[in-house]
């Protein structure tokens, strides 16, 4: 079986991958932040599509909610994480291999701070007042 085409991408998939790439370098996104912020599919899905088609955008910038590095690749991605200046914690010595984990406290992104939104729209939010009170984009608006 070949390799899939751009053209052959299903859509959820396409917009899994616009918004990792509008994930700051040295920020993060956990896979249920992916789907909240689409407002469709949830963490299962965002984690199968970047697994299926994610190489091609920066990867390791969508994570699990604990911090805890993708297994089988986590040297690569520290790698990347220490390149960007990601907020890391470093792993105590009874975790396995010692590898640290991510600061999710600090290293999350919450889409905020003058990414352009999914859809090609200036700002996080549009300025079509689909934010909450806080700033940070409300679940559903932007697909």
């Amino acid at each position: 079986m070949g390799r899939m085409s751009v053209e052959e991408i299903p859509e959820y998939a396409e917009r899994v991958l616009e918004v990792a790439e509008l994930i700051p370098s040295g920020r993060v996104m956990t896979y249920g932040d992916v789907a909240e912020w689409l407002g469709e599919g949830g963490p299962r899905q965002v984690g199968r599509v970047m697994g299926l088609y994610g190489g091609a955008v920066p990867w390791w910038r969508v994570v699990r909610a604990d911090g805890t590095l993708l297994p089988g690749h986590e040297l690569r991605a520290l790698g990347h994480y220490r390149d960007e200046g990601t907020p890391l914690r470093e792993a105590g010595r009874s975790a396995e291999g010692h590898v640290p984990r991510l600061d999710m406290r600090r290293a999350r992104w919450d889409g905020t701070g003058g990414a352009h939104e999914v859809g090609g729209a200036d700002g996080a939010c549009g300025g079509d007042g689909a934010c909450g009170g806080d700033g940070a984009p409300r679940a559903g608006t932007h697909t």
